[in-house]
């Protein structure tokens, strides 16, 4: 059993469904944490930082989506959409918030254990996008990275490739402080011929285009001493 260390938070209102679903993915060797609303479930996210989220779409306080968006501003973590909703534009919804699977209900747990295994199988990939479209402090900066698009204020930039690049990459590790070096090899690539400063003329254009604020930024954080981290909300 390969799973011992995968903790997996199981999000849904109804008592049953967690308890079977519960039975079977600890069968299987993985650790259950249970999560009964909304809330419970982001607090347990914190707590318990699990390897994959199982999340019903509908929960009496805040809804599933709100969760997987949630979650997709501060975490890569694989999330698997229960939905009773057999309408394809509630899937398409959760697939573009960022949700990896999703299962219909009634499903098998069976079913469900298998899906599990694939999202965390493939989830390895350390730059697929958290969600095709990413929505920061009320929708003032907005990236559509299936289009490759940024927006600030519904406003279409025009960020250059390597702009671009730096940026998704700050973004798709909120927590993380990049050093210079960092920024270069994950978002330029290892043949990038240029010096590490570089990256600062990068970021002054990136701010000057996407900060409301050049002057006191709210997404490009400076840290001192070590280099830069993404501050959205």
């Amino acid at each position: 059993m390969g799973n011992v260390s995968k903790k997996i938070l199981v999000v849904d209102d109804e008592l049953k469904i967690v308890e079977v679903v519960k039975s079977y993915l600890e069968k299987s060797g993985y650790t259950v944490i249970e999560a009964y609303s909304g809330k419970e479930a982001l607090n347990s996210f914190e707590k318990h930082k699990p390897s994959l989220v199982i999340l019903d779409l509908m929960l009496p306080d805040i809804s599933g989506e709100e969760v997987c968006k949630t979650l997709r501003k501060k975490s890569r973590v694989p999330v698997i959409m229960l939905t009773a909703k057999i309408e394809e534009e509630s899937v398409l919804e959760g697939l573009n918030i960022g949700a990896d699977d999703y299962v219909t209900k009634p499903f098998s747990p069976r079913q469900l254990v298998a899906r599990v295994e694939a999202v965390l199988r493939r989830s390895g990939d350390p730059l697929a996008p958290l969600s095709s479209i990413l929505s920061f402090n009320d929708d003032e900066l907005v990236i559509d990275t299936l289009k490759y698009e940024v927006k600030r204020s519904g406003e279409a930039i025009n960020l250059t490739p390597n702009e671009y690049k730096i940026l998704l990459t700050m973004v798709k590790y909120p927590d993380k402080t990049f050093t210079r070096d960092e920024l270069i090899c994950i978002s330029l690539g290892e043949d990038f011929n240029g010096y590490d400063r570089t990256i600062d003329t990068y970021i002054k254009n990136i701010r000057q285009k996407i900060e409301p604020d050049p002057k006191n930024p709210k997404y490009i954080l400076t840290v001192h001493g070590i280099g830069y981290r993404f501050g959205g909300e």
